[in-house]
Parts: structure tokens; sequence; C-alpha cells
């Protein structure tokens, strides 16, 4: 595909900026427009498309689609790309569908694999943001001569006094900006998000307006490449051979029972951990939960819910979208642990390289290796700094462990 400069209107200078921020006319404003059959991308293109954009619809082909198609809220199943043509078809938008399975493969499926393996918990779909759509597909919208992309995720794009921020969506239930955490300043200046302001009500009224065939479509619920929520099942496939039984043992260093892999278990967990109790425990520690995962060991530590507790988080791969660089040591943060989890204030201890310890004001449970750890700005909540990903999160009982060795 040969590269095309986004066309520019000899009147630019004197011409109103537009609703995307460009200073010409929506009609000579070109979108590329990232519809996944959705509908807020859909939703997303015909909206561009009523105020006079000339919109692009591209959908990416990410994975085998007769294994997933049967997956009902998949974000890139067959029936998907089904709904995104027929959008487009209505909106008389050209639509284009990019076989990417496999970039989507080699840079999502086979981390998520290995990241399960090391004990860990990932979140792919940030992993799939940070490489296949905000790298690859972005590079196709420069391809095609687009003045931006567009996306129909609930964040939103501010313009600040260094540069383009990146701010919680208006809807704290549909906010977004956790999965957009390693979004470059590169990357923001081009990105556009014209539903950061709405809410999920207000879409689906525009979808009914608009006589979107999607609008009553389900959320997305499942990762597109894990039917049913079989997480072990695609490692296994993945990895054959690879994933090992092991023991579950208790804090104390009691054996209470065994596994088929580290993969079935993430920190927190509860239920279905397939052990019995120990003998003369005292019961009032109440249920076990997993508090630790000894990969290397094959090992699945459990115990009481009081030594869940983590009060610091070692980060790796931190990025920062603001385009004046990321905070120092000893900034007041407010830390998002997990997507359903509020931002929390914390403090960033210190800073090496990509490589950032973040220290918790309160100690809290259930933070895995392998997920993100999103932070804003303590002073303006909504702003989001960056992140990284969790590569250390020690609970009181593994510290207790290592203290008495």
């Amino acid at each position: 595909m040969t590269t095309a400069s986004p066309r520019t209107s000899d009147a630019s200078a004197d011409a109103a900026v537009n609703s995307l921020g460009f200073a010409k006319p929506p009609a000579e404003t070109r979108v590329v427009v990232a519809m996944s059959g959705g509908v807020d991308s859909s939703v997303t293109a015909a909206l561009l498309h009523e105020q006079g954009y000339e919109v692009i619809g591209i959908t990416l082909q990410l994975y085998d689609h007769g294994v997933a198609i049967q997956a009902k809220g998949a974000c890139c199943a067959g029936a998907d790309i089904h709904d995104a043509r027929s959008v487009a078809g209505r909106l008389g938008i050209p639509h284009y569908v990019l076989d990417y399975e496999g970039r989507f493969h080699d840079q999502v499926m086979q981390d998520f694999a290995d990241s399960y393996l090391r004990g860990e918990t990932p979140i792919p779909c940030v992993r799939c943001n940070q490489t296949v759509k905000f790298t690859d597909l972005l590079t196709t919208a420069r391809d095609l001569g687009a003045d931006c992309l567009a996306t129909g995720h609930y964040v939103q794009r501010v313009d600040g006094d260094a540069g383009a921020e990146l701010h919680r969506g208006s809807d704290p239930t549909k906010d977004q900006s956790y999965f957009l955490f390693a979004t470059t300043p590169d990357q923001l200046d081009y990105l556009r998000f014209p539903l950061g302001g709405m809410s999920k009500e207000e879409t689906r009224e525009l979808a009914q307006r608009y006589g979107l065939s999607v609008a009553d479509k389900p959320d997305s619920q499942d990762i597109c490449f894990v039917p049913k929520g079989r997480y072990g099942d695609v490692v296994r496939r993945l990895r054959p051979g690879a994933v090992e039984a092991g023991e579950i043992v208790h804090l104390d260093g009691t054996v209470l029972g065994t596994h088929n892999g580290v993969i079935d278990f993430t920190i927190g967990q509860r239920r279905g951990l397939g052990i019995g109790g120990r003998k003369d425990a005292d019961e009032s520690e109440g249920p076990l939960y997993v508090v630790g995962i000894d990969a290397a060991a094959h090992r699945v530590i459990v115990g009481p819910q009081s030594a869940l507790a983590c009060h610091r988080v070692g980060l790796s791969e931190a990025s920062w979208v603001s385009p004046d660089g990321g905070p120092a040591a000893g900034t007041a943060v407010l830390a998002r642990l997990r997507n359903t989890a509020p931002a929390l204030p914390a403090t960033i201890a210190s800073v090496d390289g990509d490589r950032v310890v973040v220290v918790l004001d309160a100690p809290q449970s259930g933070i895995s290796t392998g997920q993100a750890a999103v932070l804003y700005d303590a002073g303006k909540t909504d702003r989001m700094l960056g992140g990284g990903w969790i590569t250390e999160a020690p609970t009181a009982g593994l510290e207790a462990i290592a203290d008495r060795h």
C-alpha cells in the first residue's frame, strides 16, 4: 500500500476548526473508523458520517472465525464482521476487512499463553490495543491518507497546555481508559474518540435513530479467542505439553491437594480450589484464597484473606501518554489495579527507565501479576497519566514466608 498525505484545503489556515480539531471542512477530512461490528464503533462511524466527514470503515480479522463464530459477545467473530459490513453498507461508506490473524497470533495470543504459564493473569485486550490496533491499524490509516483514526472507546481526548491528554470517559460505568494506558503521545495525537462524552444509553439511542441493525446488540463479554471463557483450554492448545500438574500448599507448608496446572488459578481466587481443610486448623481464619503462584515449582499457595494484602507493586514496560513525560519519584497519583477497581491513592516510589514501583496508601487484595496498574493525576483525577504491567505484587503471606527464610 502506498503512503498518501492527508489532504488539505488551500483555505485550511483560515478555516474554522471542525469537531475533530482540524482547520478544514468535515467533507475534506478523511477519517478511518475501526469498526468491530459492535454498537459503539458502528455509532462512531454513523455519527461522523452524519457530520459530513469522509469516513472509511476498517474491520480487523483477528482470529479463525470457524472457531470463534459460536462465541457470542466475541469482538471479532465472523458474525461481527458481517455486522460491520452491514452497517457500512447502510451508511454508504467504504469498508475493508484486513487479515491480521498472523500478527494477532504472534503479538497477542502467544503473549497470553506465556503469561499464564508464568503464573500471571494477562489482559490480552490491552496488548491488542498496544500492538495490532494502535500500531498496525494506525499505520494503515495513515497509509490511506486519513487525518485521524476514530474508535468507539469511552475515553476523552482533551487538548492540554503541553498537548493532547487522555481523560476518562464521562460515564464512569463505561470508562475504558484502563485498557488504553499504553497509548503513546504520538498515537493520541492521531486518535479521536467521538463517544467519550456520551453514556451507553445515549449511544444506543443514536443507533436506533440511525436505524442500525446492531442497536440492541449485547456488549462484548468474552475475549475474542477464548470461547466461553475457557482460558485454560486455549493455553493448552497453544502450548501442548507445557502445562504440568502440581501441589496446592498452605502458607504453613501443609499440602492440601493437587492441581492440573497453575494456569487454572489466579491471585484472590476462592472458589474451585478443590481442596479440603487442615487437621486442627484454626477455623477463625475463614475460607482459603490463592495468595501466591510459584510457576517454576508448579505450586499454588493458599491462605486466609488477610494474607492477600499487598501494599507495593512493581511495574515493567511503563509508558506515559503525556507529551511532557511521566511523573517523577515521590509524585502522588491514583492507581487503578484492575479494570473493575476504583483508582486509589498511591505514591510513585521509584522510576528506573520503564520500571516503576508504586506504593499504595492502603494495602489492597487480589492484585495479580500480568494485570495493569494504570495511574491517574491525583489533582486532575480524570486525567490518565499512563501505567505499566504488574510484574511484582508481593502479598503479606508471601512476604511472611520470605521473612521466615
